[in-house]
């Protein structure tokens, strides 16, 4: 059990986050290799680029969430810009080594990447302005609604 407290780390950094996602695609890439070698199923070559896209969805999706709780929001949105085009790099690269297929030639992916990428900034915006509600919100005092004048 000591052994697992020193092992601990924050899944709130985004770096942390980006390694958890690197390394999960990286063990379905090998999950899909061994699926191949055992022709139960076939597996189309373009399943390393479905696979990477996947992943970047997930991590905008989960990082986005975790910056609602940032104390410093433009330290938290600069570690998660980099840490976003970490994995879009790495995966890509594992992609394009497990398929042999660079992104020009996988299809449709690219453009996946594109909208990803766009949607993980929209994310981050909705969650950075949720948080300024909320802090205005718990800032006003509700103890009775305010009676307008009509006229």
């Amino acid at each position: 059990m000591a052994l697992l407290t020193k092992f601990q780390f924050n899944i709130e950094k985004p770096l942390v986050q980006a390694a958890i996602i690197i390394a999960s695609v990286f063990v379905v890439n090998i999950g899909s290799l061994m699926v191949i070698s055992t022709g139960l199923i076939e597996v189309t070559n373009r399943f390393p680029w479905l696979n990477a896209a996947s992943f970047m969805l997930f991590f905008a999706v989960l990082n986005s969430i975790y910056s609602i709780t940032a104390k410093s929001v433009p330290h938290y949105w600069g570690l998660s810009m980099y840490s976003f085009m970490i994995v879009a790099g790495v995966s890509g690269l594992q992609a394009w080594a497990f398929s042999g297929i660079p992104i020009v030639d996988a299809g449709s992916y690219m453009w996946i990447y594109v909208v990803v990428t766009f949607g993980y900034l929209v994310f981050l915006t909705i969650m950075a302005i949720l948080k300024k509600v909320v802090a205005f919100a718990e800032k006003e005092e509700w103890n009775s609604p305010k009676m307008r004048p009509r006229g």
